[in-house]
């Protein structure tokens, strides 16, 4: 049972650590001779609203340790709704 729990937290950190190596080399390209562009706010909201269902279940399922994935879809969705103003519009 230990084994398993090891093994599940060291390949979530791996994936973690893989996601933040190629958002990081997404990141540097996208620098090159581009300004700073603001981000579509109406896209936290729509993260946060799909990562709290996944909170709530994986808190009630498996266990109250996983209360990060509600939080984080809280606060996508506080800074979604915070910047409603900014949503870019559809064209």
């Amino acid at each position: 049972m230990m084994n398993g729990l090891i093994l599940l937290v060291l390949l979530i950190i791996a994936l973690l650590l893989i996601l933040v190596f190629i958002l990081t080399i997404v990141f540097l390209k996208k620098q090159k001779g581009k300004k700073f562009e603001e981000p579509d706010y109406q896209i936290f909201f729509f993260m946060g609203i799909s990562i709290l269902p996944i909170g709530l279940v994986f808190i009630i399922a498996v266990s109250p340790a996983f209360f990060s994935f509600l939080a984080i879809g809280l606060c996508y969705i506080a800074i979604g709704l915070g910047n409603r103003d900014k949503w870019k519009k559809k064209e």
